[in-house]
């Protein structure tokens, strides 16, 4: 089930300007919509290309607090959101009856939230958050709090598993989709983008395109250190501060 079909941008950021530099922005504003025609897309790229900036705006602009939680969460410890979200028409096909805006970013502050406002602890695994690893608490709600027939985004959510985790993490996806969900996936992580039949959507300098998995910098690079990790080490060292690495 795709809750959300599309987006597209009805005018220029006036407030934020730097946002008219990001060329993932500036292809919304060609007239050029995203279109979501999974139950998973995954946002991959170079940090800085915007992935994390629009998805934050479709998050709030489907009704999700910029900080992360789901729609009855409502808090704030820094309004440090862009205007992007109040420029942001989307294409809806249905409203679900779930969702979340989980981010790696905020995530304490949306947990301290959580565990201080009294939420039933049945939606999170009968324990508060902060009793948990960060891992386990990300992992904790994915697994209790998500129910289905949801819209939800994740930012980076690597950031907090180990590779044993992210498995799980793929395992809870694959039964939320078979529940008729919606995943959007902001990810620098191999394992997260070789979910199967996932849309990766690239952002980088000229925008954004669809890619397909073995493509992507992140498999090639990742692949290639896995099978030589001592060779490539050596070849970054020998450089100038690694940056002149190409595969």
């Amino acid at each position: 089930m795709n809750y959300l079909r599309s987006i597209l941008l009805r005018e220029p950021p006036q407030r934020d300007l730097y946002l008219n530099d990001i060329p993932a922005v500036r292809q919304l504003l060609r007239g050029e919509p995203m279109e979501f025609s999974r139950p998973v897309t995954v946002f991959v790229g170079e940090n800085g290309t915007g992935k994390s900036t629009i998805l934050e705006a479709i998050a709030v602009a489907m009704g999700f607090n910029a900080e992360g939680g789901g729609r009855e969460h409502r808090f704030a410890t820094q309004d440090s959101h862009s205007e992007l979200w109040r420029l942001l028409s989307t294409v809806k096909s249905a409203f679900p009856d779930d969702g979340f805006f989980l981010r790696a970013e905020s995530f304490y502050n949306t947990s301290s939230y959580i565990d201080q406002s009294g939420s039933r602890l049945g939606r999170y695994g009968y324990r508060q958050l902060h009793t948990r690893s960060h891992g386990e608490a990300f992992l904790a709600l994915v697994q209790n709090r998500f129910e289905g027939r949801g819209l939800y985004l994740l930012d980076e959510p690597e950031a907090a598993l180990s590779p044993q985790r992210l498995l799980s993490l793929l395992v809870a996806i694959h039964d939320l989709v078979e529940l008729d969900s919606q995943f959007i996936i902001a990810t620098h992580s191999p394992i997260i983008m070789a979910f199967p039949g996932a849309e990766i959507k690239l952002f980088d300098e000229t925008g954004v395109r669809t890619a397909d998995y073995r493509d992507t910098e992140h498999y090639r690079i990742t692949k290639q250190f896995l099978n030589d990790p001592e060779r490539m080490l050596n070849y970054l060292f020998e450089t100038q501060g690694g940056s002149g690495y190409e595969s």
